[in-house]
């Protein structure tokens, strides 16, 4: 049997997704381009002898529990409980932390932040007129997964401080009057991808305002939190909430090792059935996850409690060396952007106060096609902004990743990435 592609669900045809699917066979392609594509944490941390070490050590914290070895056994390798096996444990990390206090059974384990990604928009949009607005540019997970719901992602535009509370309120206000129903926001506070850019804490505190005045759920992204360029408070939105109006979705890719596929979501809002019986939102969300996945490994749920208990429940303090891996990173690309083009007005640049992103703006299309100029003939990638939009936007400007690279090679390849700009100005 034959099948024409245009009768295929749309998300099999997602440009981003496909776009994203092109960077990779591009770098096949040139394996010896330096990748300023890349948005992976940097191999150097991983040892894969820490899986058995860790996997020891939860072994241990469940047997000072007095759970027997045939329990523990089981614990590691039947289905288990759906919401998973270590949501104490994150309860316990999250408190200390990020000073977001909820009790264990707020929290989902899921195989990857994607899947709370899906969970989350499923259990909260209902129906056709259901839509959920975010941040545009916006990470491409979250609109692919919107996209293989059949969910309308309206966009925000980002502002230089990341989201403009007021624009939030004029977008939700706009989507009520069209008809539809804005059911949440999804908002990266901390070193957004891909633009690098962060909310101040003032702007955070404004924004959970408008949520409950335009009736919105928040959904808090947070992977880069842990990467300042500096050890100032930046408090969550989810430890900033009184209302109980953020699902904050974490993930355990770059504090402990992507390879784990752990995420989890934080939903600790109260649902109440048409007997007055109440529960939480996780609770609840638990059917939409038992049809996904029926349960999060149990094994990987055990190599990452593994680092919680051994880490005392503080993954700031046991990260201290990437993040000043991550941090050197940064300040390695900027430098390098201000040397190779700080006396050309034609480019500019932001300057992240963290994460793994910044975004070059440069007087040409910087398209999928430019990206293949540029691997074959200068020998560097980078991503086209465009990925990041929905219906237009971001052509003349590129994103920069610097977490998986040493310094020297961010700077030999911003030095590339002179002569490859260069070439196509002139």
């Amino acid at each position: 049997m034959q099948w024409r592609r245009e009768d295929l669900h749309v998300a099999v045809r997602d440009p981003a997704a496909a776009s994203m699917n092109f960077l990779n066979e591009v770098a096949a392609r040139f394996p010896d381009a330096v990748s300023l594509a890349a948005g992976r944490p940097y191999d150097g941390f991983y040892v894969a002898d820490d899986i058995e070490r860790y996997l020891q050590v939860f072994r241990d914290h469940l047997a000072s529990l007095e759970m027997s070895s045939s329990a523990v056994d089981r614990t590691l390798l039947q289905y288990g409980r759906t919401n998973g096996v270590i949501g104490d444990l994150i309860a316990r990390t999250l408190a200390a932390d990020e000073g977001i206090e909820v009790p264990a059974e707020a929290v989902m384990v899921t195989a990857g932040c994607q899947e709370a990604m899906i969970i989350a928009l499923r259990g909260l949009c209902t129906g056709p007129d259901d839509v959920v607005l975010a941040v545009e540019p916006c990470y491409v997970g979250f609109t692919g997964a919107a996209r293989i719901l059949g969910i309308e992602v309206v966009p925000v535009p980002e502002a230089a401080d990341g989201l403009d509370p007021e624009a939030v309120l004029r977008v939700a206000r706009e989507v009520r009057e069209s008809g539809r129903r804005p059911r949440a926001l999804y908002a990266v506070p901390n070193f957004a991808n891909p633009s690098g850019v962060s909310m101040a804490t003032a702007v955070r505190r404004r924004l959970l305002e408008v949520a409950a005045e335009a009736e919105l759920l928040i959904l808090e992204d947070d992977p880069y939190g842990l990467f300042g360029l500096d050890d100032e408070p930046r408090p969550t939105l989810k430890a900033l909430d009184r209302d109980q109006s953020v699902v904050y979705l974490g993930s355990f890719a770059k504090s402990v090792f992507p390879g784990a596929r752990v995420g989890f979501l934080v939903a600790d809002q109260v649902v109440v059935d048409a007997e007055g019986r109440r529960t939480l939102l996780a609770d609840e969300l638990s059917t939409v996850k038992s049809m996904l996945t029926v349960n999060t490994s149990p094994i990987a749920q055990a190599v990452v409690g593994g680092v919680l208990v051994d880490s005392e429940y503080r993954l700031r303090s046991a990260n201290r060396a990437k993040t000043e891996f991550y941090r050197r990173n940064m300040r390695a690309l900027l430098a390098a952007l201000e040397q190779e083009f700080g006396d050309d007005e034609r480019m500019t640049w932001n300057t992240p106060s963290g994460g793994f992103f910044a975004v070059l703006t440069v007087p040409f299309v910087a398209d999928e096609a430019m990206v293949e100029v540029s691997a074959r003939d200068h020998g560097v990638l980078w991503t086209p902004m465009g990925f990041f939009y929905g219906a237009g936007g971001g052509e003349k400007a590129i994103r920069l990743s610097c977490s998986a690279l040493e310094p020297p090679r961010i700077e030999e390849g911003v030095r590339r990435l002179g002569k490859f700009v260069r070439d196509r100005v002139s």
